[in-house]
């Protein structure tokens, strides 16, 4: 029998999503402690900033290069014997990592082993975003996700915390060890989940298997791309506050690294208001998604102007918020609107214009901000990511297929007669699936493990 949560907090009725939910703050919070760590093991090696730069890089690299790959096995085996080799695979890896830092192994070893959980990366997140929507089912997906933007926010300050004090004490070693067994709690928990309780996905038969097969499919859905494209403005010109933020702190505001510290907190504060904020709605739509992104872009443009920290800081909440709530939604309804047996390859893509926003934003805004000054950057990329809203509106709201968008409906087509197989989550458990037909139409963490880190990106 169900617990009675309040309407915004529904998902937690389950008892699978909150064993997923408790694993994943774990897991997050375990992440952000490495993440950390390897940093300042890193700088305290080279003194250079641009090596720390360098380690985020191999570790993005893989998801740009073998993302399809990655998202089309996820659609053709187990969810969960995936994700037990990869969460198993990143324990290891990140004790490897404990072993260097402790020996003083040649930098080289640690950007060798970066790059090896930047390649296990790859494979976990298509299949952690197919294993999360067996936890949680359609229903209450989208509240499971705002929830998840919730955790990965909270773990990300408390991982950052206790990193901030352990690593003073007792090294980078200790961080890495930790890391590694956060890993074990998520396996834990997905054995630890109700086989009865799951939500049952479709795999691919062979003649949509692929790359290729899943690259055909969604290259002949024109709303997934627009919204892809604007997923890419959006991430790459309205999600690097790290670089904006530094920026103004560091020239018109004066704060230095105290105001950046504090920002940063603003900014935290932001996003867990926003994760509050989705979970409040029963449907989250793209007209949402349209609303959120022309706010937040007229929210960054305005943020350009402040001249004082404590009115910059105060614009900074809602774009934070609103910036979660994009992501969310966007999270949401690739997810939902995905053919099942697609939904992995969806998500990987996701992922890959996740990561080249990421690589293309970050430089581009720092050149923007040493050119022509932060102030003037925040206003132009809100200028970009106001009009790339506007053009993305007008292609969906002109395009007859939106009707499938609205809170109520589905882009998913009626299934075919039913069909017996195997659990691709739970060997052993016999279920009841469809497959969609072959003309369904297809239809995604900033480093992103269960429910949350799959489902919201890095802003």
């Amino acid at each position: 029998m169900r617990r009675r949560m309040p309407p915004m907090f529904r998902a937690l009725e389950q008892r699978n999503y909150r064993l997923w939910a408790l694993a994943d703050l774990v897991s997050v919070t375990g992440t952000w402690m490495q993440v950390i760590a390897l940093n300042w093991l890193v700088l305290s090696r080279t003194g250079s900033a641009s090596a720390v730069g360098g380690a985020i890089l191999l570790q993005a690299l893989p998801t740009l290069l073998l993302g399809s790959w990655a998202g089309s096995l996820a659609d053709r085996f187990p969810a969960r014997r995936i994700l037990v080799i990869t969460q198993g695979a990143h324990a290891l890896l990140s004790v490897g990592m404990a072993v260097l830092a402790a020996g003083h192994a040649p930098l080289s070893w640690v950007f060798a082993l970066t790059f090896g959980a930047g390649l296990v990366g790859v494979f976990d997140g298509p299949a952690l975003g197919r294993f999360g929507s067996q936890v949680v089912g359609r229903k209450d997906l989208g509240n499971a996700l705002a929830l998840g933007s919730i955790l990965s926010s909270g773990g990300r300050i408390l991982g950052m915390s206790l990193a901030g004090v352990l690593v003073a004490v007792t090294g980078e070693s200790t961080l890495f060890l930790i890391n590694a067994a956060s890993f074990l709690v998520v396996i834990g928990a997905m054995f630890a989940v109700r086989p009865e309780e799951l939500h049952p996905l479709a795999t691919s038969t062979p003649e949509r298997a692929g790359v290729r097969a899943g690259l055909r499919i969604l290259l002949r859905d024109r709303t997934l791309l627009t919204l892809f494209a604007l997923a890419f403005v959006l991430s790459s010109l309205g999600r690097n506050y790290q670089v904006t933020m530094a920026a103004m702190s560091q020239g018109p505001l004066g704060a230095g690294a105290a105001g950046y510290g504090l920002l940063s907190t603003v900014f935290a504060v932001g996003t867990v208001l926003g994760g509050l904020m989705a979970a409040r709605f029963r449907e989250l739509s793209v007209k949402l998604l349209l609303v959120a992104a022309g706010a937040t872009s007229v929210l960054q443009s305005v943020s350009g102007a402040m001249g004082g920290l404590w009115t910059f800081a105060a614009v900074l909440v809602p774009i934070a918020a609103g910036a979660v709530i994009i992501d969310t939604t966007m999270s949401t309804r690739v997810q939902l609107d995905t053919a099942e047996d697609l939904r992995g390859r969806v998500v990987a893509t996701h992922g890959m214009v996740a990561a080249a926003a990421g690589a293309v934003g970050g430089p581009l805004l720092g050149w923007l901000c040493e050119r022509f000054g932060p102030g003037h950057a925040l206003e132009s990329a809100g200028l970009v990511t106001g009009v790339a809203t506007l053009v993305a509106a007008g292609l969906l709201m002109g395009r007859p297929a939106l009707v499938r968008w609205l809170p109520g409906r589905s882009r998913v087509a009626p299934a075919t007669p039913e069909l017996v197989e195997q659990s691709p989550a739970v060997p052993g458990l016999t279920l009841v699936t469809t497959v969609p037909p072959v003309t369904t139409p297809a239809q995604p963490a900033a480093a992103q493990p269960a429910v949350a880190r799959l489902a919201t990106a890095e802003v």
